[in-house]
């Protein structure tokens, strides 16, 4: 058997962490190595535990996990975070997201869902929960066209329908169907995204691709 995923939760409702302790040590691949009731102990139970995933609730007192995830992700990018919070709002997301969240899910999330997300966490992959990638994409300003005219010089034709797609959070895999690639072949625009951004997180890309107007039409 591999290794377990070694788990933190940060989150100032004992309740709640009780009950993803609880879910979590139902599997055999999760081993939740500690817990923290608000942003600073988050901060330093990840020193002391370096876990594999750190579960961040957002609005906190003291720290919170904006906060948090900025200094964890910057002082230790080997640790992923994944913000679990009741936060449907846009700015949270993109703020999240830009302090170097791994992913952002909905407290009302299903088990399995928040399950595999953790497992997708740990293996380096980027999760937004589905509704919140609809208001990522509503909420987030276009720029202006000559702006993003500028910016669209950058990438291939064919780059630019892939980032239309990852703007709209989708796999590699539901990539390649649409546009009829092979799924190999769509790794490698992203790779080569990737390094035009000088990004490596999908999420972040995805913010970018937003941002700069992708994600208002799908590919074609």
């Amino acid at each position: 058997m591999s290794e377990k995923i070694r788990v933190l939760l940060v989150d100032d409702h004992t309740l709640f962490r009780s009950g993803i302790k609880s879910l979590l040590q139902r599997n055999d691949d999760f081993e939740v190595v500690g817990e923290a009731g608000d942003g600073l102990e988050g901060i330093k139970r990840v020193r002391s535990l370096k876990p594999d995933v750190a579960l961040l609730d957002l609005h906190m007192p003291g720290v919170s996990g904006l906060e948090a995830v900025k200094l964890i992700t910057e002082e230790m990018p080997e640790v992923r975070v994944l913000m679990l919070t009741v936060s449907e709002d846009a700015q949270d997301l993109v703020d999240a997201l830009r302090g170097g969240a791994s992913g952002y899910l909905l407290k009302n999330i299903e088990t399995d869902a928040l399950t595999d997300a953790i497992r997708r966490a740990a293996r380096g992959e980027s999760i937004v929960s589905q509704q919140m990638t609809a208001k990522l994409i509503q909420g987030v300003r276009t720029p202006p066209k000559a702006e993003v005219v500028v910016e669209r010089d950058r990438f291939s034709p064919r780059e630019r329908d892939i980032l239309a797609a990852l703007a709209l959070g989708e796999s590699n895999k539901e990539i390649a169907r649409k546009l009829d690639l092979a799924e190999s072949t769509v790794k490698i625009h992203v790779q080569n995204i990737f390094k035009k951004l000088n990004m490596s997180s999908r999420v972040q890309v995805a913010l970018y691709a937003v941002e700069n107007g992708y994600g208002q039409t799908r590919p074609h």
